[in-house]
């Protein structure tokens, strides 16, 4: 994607990268017979009324935190769009189970291994809450937790959710503000107090565990991931 950055990637992302791409035909068309989104699962988001997938990559605010910085992009293919459900220091989430709602899950994303992240700093375009990515290796604080929102018994890939920060109750969400250089076009992400059209997200793209499945080829160095 124009603006990017491209950044040599470490192994345990590349070795996850040979799941996602080389082993999509076992992996994926397994998983699309699976439902529900489980723990463990690595998927892209898609913002169901701007139609972007949420993203990150080691580009970082320069106003609020200067924590890395989550967009929104059109672009379908961009590994920097891949993030993990995973547990929280409170509650595990083990692997192949399905999501429930309202469940407190958090997002790490795939190629830096930071948590998806809000506080109260202001976002730089809308003024809205700050969201963005935060911590060392999948290893955080509690303002990575983000409780799903659905209106069944669990997260089904096919429904629009919501995500609510759990420490400060906004909603995940992107509107109509875009990005100059150097990331260019990309949408402004940030939390929102009230729900909306714009806080809607559905499960896209990814590996998505079945239950009782172990992945033998992903990273192990964390048992939730």
């Amino acid at each position: 994607m124009e603006g990017s950055p491209t950044p040599a990637l470490p192994l345990r992302v590349l070795g996850l990268l040979a799941v996602l791409y080389s082993s999509s035909v076992l992996h994926l068309s397994r998983g699309s017979e699976l439902p529900s989104v489980t723990c463990g699962s690595v998927l892209k988001l898609e913002n169901v009324k701007h139609h972007v997938r949420l993203h990150s990559h080691d580009v970082r605010y320069g106003s609020g935190s200067g924590q890395q910085s989550v967009t929104g992009v059109s672009t379908v293919e961009d590994s920097n769009s891949y993030w993990s459900v995973r547990g929280t220091g409170e509650a595990a989430c083990q692997r192949g189970t399905p999501v429930h709602c309202g469940q407190t899950i958090r997002l790490t994303h795939l190629n830096t291994g930071r948590n998806l992240h809000s506080h109260y700093f202001a976002s730089p375009l809308s003024s809205n809450q700050e969201v963005s990515a935060f911590g060392e290796e999948g290893e955080g604080d509690h303002l990575d937790e983000w409780t799903v929102q659905c209106g069944g018994s669990v997260w089904l890939r096919d429904d629009a959710v919501r995500f609510r920060h759990r420490a400060t109750e906004a909603l995940l969400a992107v509107t109509g503000e875009q990005y100059g250089r150097p990331i260019h076009g990309q949408r402004e992400v940030h939390a929102m107090a009230d729900p909306s059209a714009h806080s809607l997200w559905r499960a896209m793209e990814g590996v998505f565990m079945k239950p009782g499945e172990r992945d033998h080829h992903a990273y192990h160095a964390h048992t939730e991931f």
